[in-house]
């Protein structure tokens, strides 16, 4: 790996790579850790599931708003890009296939975890942005090509988020769409920036059909 985050540990928790049925690879967001999202983890409740959670240097994938231009971001959106891939690897390198491996971010992390799956599209076990959406000023839905295969991909968002603005999650859903995903797009009235217990039941269930088939 290159740039910024390349020194940084990947933390595990769950299942061992070697005996898990899947894997999710978690993101954590702006000033958070690796060790944080891990225990977000712990709330889906599913044996058989291997979590990886790659750590941001300095807790912060990019220093700006994930709707300033691109290139204000680099290089830590490329190197936090690299990050989630390689954890991605970790888990295929180790029997895991992606259609059995969910990237899952929240806020900053979901952001790069929907920039990562809708770059490197392919059948994965889904993809779940806890309010967030694809990076950049404007979204060209012509910047993203291939397919997902019927990937699950789900984004979660308040209304009135202070981050995320409910249009970015609008366009982040079509991009999916237009990429072959099975969108699910849940707006949380006056919820503001978190996550509640509808979005952990959906992933819980979403990981349990992957230990399950």
């Amino acid at each position: 790996m290159s740039g910024p985050h390349r020194d940084q540990p990947l933390v595990t928790a769950g299942a061992e790579l070697e005996d898990a049925d899947a894997a999710a690879v978690l993101v954590h967001g702006r000033g958070a850790t690796a060790q944080s999202i891990v225990g977000m983890g712990e709330e889906f409740h599913q044996d058989g599931v291997a979590y990886l959670a790659p750590q941001a240097a300095r807790n912060t994938w990019y220093p700006n708003s994930f709707l300033a231009p691109v290139e204000q971001n680099e290089p830590g959106r490329s190197s936090g890009l690299q990050a989630v891939g390689d954890a991605v690897e970790r888990a295929t390198d180790a029997g895991i296939p992606t259609e059995r491996v969910v990237v899952l971010g929240f806020s900053q992390g979901a952001c790069l975890a929907s920039e990562f799956v809708a770059r490197n599209p392919t059948r994965y076990g889904g993809l779940v942005a806890l309010s967030g959406g694809l990076i950049g000023e404007a979204i060209d839905e012509g910047d993203y090509e291939g397919d997902l295969e019927g990937t699950p991909a789900f984004f979660g968002c308040s209304d009135v988020d202070p981050h995320i603005p409910e249009q970015r999650v609008h366009e982040s859903a079509s991009v999916f769409e237009n990429l072959d995903a099975d969108v699910e797009k849940r707006l949380y009235e006056g919820m503001g920036h978190g996550v509640n217990e509808d979005e952990i039941e959906y992933v819980s269930a979403l990981l349990a059909d992957l230990v399950d088939e």
